[in-house]
């Protein structure tokens, strides 16, 4: 099996696993319990959130222990809901844990500005400048696309905020960026910030939201106070202790240049049988994501077909996948047919180039049929 769709999840470590097992059968004490092995478990788990701070690169803040990144998009958001007229600022190229905070925020009464992203996939920073206020409550911004691999500008966006908003707090979905690319949020004075383990090799149902000033935060779930109030229910601990052995098993640089190098082969291979042009790539920063047009055919139809190869490629954000139409890609400008040719291909660095090629290759011949099939 080759595997491509590394942006929807990530295979757990094994080392990840044997740890899950070790705090699931014998570490399995809760942390709120009052005796010794309850209390030892306690300040393991701070041991994470202090190992998350240092991947962030912050000294303080908090890091609140959630259910996943849905939780903690929401968290962040719901979490601020104010009376009176704060207005809340979006981009078009949110996730849909994000995207749909912000209709529902619109549904109850608060206003709601969707700023559209730039025809390179960023969101448009003339059109914020313009949208922004002393009533703006929050702005929310996805780190790095799930669908294109585009890097929002968080330095840019951080000074429009102080110029334009300065009342503002900033939330970042950082999902396809954690463990992935050097982070520095205390240089963009970012307040929330949002992770989810089971892209890095982590478990799923276990994410987390870094929180600059917890002041500035409410509660959304209500129980018996775990998580400083801020997450009740019981703590998923043998997902949080995986989620650490996940991080720690992570070498960010070394990762990253050997996923460019697969990307560029991929791009490389691709492009050598391309001969007549049909098949074109969005420029994005990230190397860990790439999506892929290809003339006339569906990406979906695409899809199918490589899984009979044993190969599996995306078609954009896998918690959206079942819905018509991507209005990232909307937003930047693509047509409706050239939006249902793109696939969306995610590397991870325990791949190597060779198979990478053999994919890309496999890639196009499937390609090659289908369009001998409806030219």
């Amino acid at each position: 099996m080759i595997y491509l769709d590394n942006a929807a999840t990530t295979q757990m470590f094994e080392s990840a696993v044997d740890v899950y097992k070790k705090y699931a059968c014998e570490k399995f004490f809760n942390p709120s319990a009052g005796y010794n092995k309850s209390l030892e478990i306690t300040h393991e788990i701070n041991d994470v959130r202090n190992l998350i701070k240092k991947i962030l690169n912050v000294k303080s803040g908090d890091v609140i222990f959630t259910g996943g990144a849905t939780e903690s998009n929401n968290l962040a958001i719901m979490g601020n809901k104010r009376n009176g007229k704060w207005e809340y600022v979006f981009s078009q190229g949110e996730h849909p844990s994000v995207y749909n905070c912000a209709k529902e925020l619109e549904l109850q009464g608060y206003k709601v500005i969707i700023v559209p992203l730039d025809k390179n996939g960023e969101i448009d920073y003339n059109i914020l400048k313009t949208v922004v206020n002393n009533r703006t409550r929050l702005i929310s911004v996805i780190h790095v696309s799930n669908e294109t691999g585009i890097i929002n500008d968080l330095n840019k966006i951080n000074e429009i905020r102080l110029n334009y908003a300065p009342n503002a707090l900033l939330h970042v979905d950082g999902v396809q960026a954690f463990s992935k690319i050097p982070l520095n949020i205390e240089k963009f004075n970012i307040d929330f910030y949002t992770l989810s383990a089971h892209k890095f090799h982590g478990p799923k149902g276990v994410g987390a939201l870094y929180v600059k000033n917890i002041e500035k935060l409410k509660n959304i779930i209500f129980g018996g106070g775990q998580e400083n109030g801020y997450r009740s229910g019981t703590e998923n601990v043998p997902g949080i202790m995986a989620l650490k052995n996940a991080i720690e098993n992570i070498d960010i640089e070394k990762n990253l240049e050997l996923v460019s190098r697969l990307n560029d082969a991929f791009k490389l291979e691709l492009k050598s049988f391309d001969l007549d042009n049909k098949i074109s790539f969005i420029k994005a920063q990230s190397p860990y994501i790439l999506s892929v047009s290809f003339k006339g055919v569906n990406g979906e139809t695409i899809m199918r077909a490589l899984q009979d190869k044993n190969i599996y490629v995306g078609t954009g954000s896998a918690c959206s996948s079942k819905k018509l139409g991507n209005r990232v890609l909307e937003s930047m400008g693509f047509d409706k047919n050239s939006i249902k040719s793109h696939i969306r291909v995610s590397f991870d660095y325990t791949q190597n180039i060779e198979e990478i090629k053999f994919a890309a290759k496999e890639i196009y011949f499937t390609y090659k049929d289908l369009w001998e099939k409806v030219k």
